[in-house]
């Protein structure tokens, strides 16, 4: 069900030949533009008909109505809002343990500069509603942004025709849990570009976060300048590094949970057993057939993003792993610790057997919302930093300036900015 790669002859170069999807967000631009503009022009009547040319169904209102996300919240599963609730409460904590103080430096008497940590003030999540209602990534969304302490928070997501126009329920009601009432029910590019440039029923956002289709990779491509974006997120993808000691049942299991996201998902298995490969490839074929979304699966791992990667030991895989660049990297080896502590390309790093990517998906405490396509060499995943903004606050007195102030004059001049150091000079010659 897996290609095979073998690269154990190979020595360096892993970037170029490790497993990767084809994703084209420049020729989806060509369709995203548009629509873009158009929202841009017409605003909410623009967000409705494309909302009812890709979705089929045409809300009467872009904004969800308060009495329907109560009565989502009120028709919640228990044993879900009990999930929601815990998942909630860990990934809080993580995030309320990253946030940054702000810092204050004196550097004479009377020469100090603080770097303030400012929220955002109004921020955009999207919700993807195709495949699945990932309730799960409301939170992920939504708790950095409440623990950065944003204050205005809009949340869209596609509208449902087996829900009267509205969004899943789930997403709803996960909304309501976590206080959001600013819901749209709005999808695609239609519903970032609605967020950027706002309509007569909202007001746009500084910021957009959130993961989504090729179309909503594009869209956040187009707009950013208008507003800052977490990243271009693509199709989710799974590295795991195992050798002879990983159980190829936990191996398989965890393959296939990823490539159950979405025909284009990423799997890739990194090994240096040719026995735990074949033993892999035993428990796919077992686990596979019985999975309720098998054929997408197997769609998932037969495509060109998918293969299990043969490498000469050890320190080989972690070589091509950190090439890799995974979403999501579990490392199942002997002194898997030691392992990891190598790693230093990945969204996030999950550790020996029974740290599967479905904890950190939904309860983990970490955040799912992670850099893919090889973006975690550069990128990180989303967290309660992207919310909020280093601001600098000078404060000089008369005295510290006078003390400083001819070192200005000197560098002003020697960049041939002579007015740079007259606004200095003005200050050291006054008698005032």
């Amino acid at each position: 069900m897996l290609r095979r790669l073998d690269l154990r002859d190979q020595k360096g170069g892993y970037r170029d030949v490790v497993p990767r999807a084809e994703i084209d967000v420049d020729h989806a631009l060509n369709a995203v533009i548009p629509l873009c503009e158009d929202v841009r022009e017409r605003g909410a009547a623009a967000v409705l008909d494309a909302g009812e040319r890709f979705d089929g169904v045409r809300p009467q209102a872009l904004r969800v109505p308060a009495e329907a996300m109560q009565q989502a919240l009120a028709d919640l599963d228990p044993a879900v809002a009990a999930a929601l609730d815990e998942s909630i409460a860990r990934l809080r904590a993580t995030c309320e343990a990253e946030l940054e103080q702000d810092v204050s430096v004196e550097l004479a008497p009377g020469a100090t500069v603080t770097r303030r940590i400012v929220p955002m003030q109004r921020v955009g999540l999207y919700v993807p509603g195709g495949l699945a209602p990932l309730v799960s990534t409301v939170v992920m969304n939504a708790v950095p942004a409440q623990v950065a302490g944003v204050p205005g928070i809009a949340l869209a997501s596609p509208p449902q025709a087996e829900f009267g126009g509205l969004p899943h329920p789930t997403i709803l009601a996960a909304c309501a849990r976590l206080g959001i009432d600013e819901v749209y029910a709005a999808g695609g590019a239609q519903a970032l570009a609605m967020l950027a440039y706002g309509t007569e029923e909202n007001e746009p956002v500084n910021l957009i976060t959130g993961p989504g289709n090729i179309f909503v990779a594009a869209a956040k491509r187009h707009l950013q300048g208008v507003v800052a974006i977490d990243a271009e997120a693509g199709p989710t993808e799974i590295a795991i590094v195992a050798d002879a000691t990983a159980d190829p049942a936990f191996v398989a299991a965890d393959l296939v949970s990823q490539a159950e996201h979405d025909p284009l998902a990423a799997a890739v298995l990194i090994t240096d057993s040719v026995e735990l490969a074949d033993s892999v490839d035993a428990e796919l074929a077992r686990q596979v057939p019985t999975a309720p979304h098998a054929e997408r699966i197997r769609t998932s791992l037969a495509g060109r993003q998918s293969a299990t990667v043969l490498v000469r030991d050890v320190d080989q895989a972690i070589d091509v792993a950190n090439a890799y660049a995974a979403e999501h990297l579990e490392i199942q080896t002997a002194d898997a610790a030691r392992v990891a502590d190598r790693i230093v390309n990945a969204g996030a790093v999950f550790v020996g057997p029974y740290s599967p990517v479905s904890l950190g998906d939904y309860a983990a405490g970490s955040n799912h919302v992670l850099p893919t396509a090889g973006c975690a060499c550069h990128s990180s995943g989303l967290s309660v930093r992207a919310f909020v903004k280093n601001m600098q606050v000078i404060d000089y007195d008369e005295t510290a300036l006078r003390e400083i102030g001819p070192r200005v004059v000197t560098l002003a001049q020697a960049e041939e900015l002579p007015s740079h150091g007259a606004a200095v000079s003005v200050r050291l010659e006054s008698d005032r």
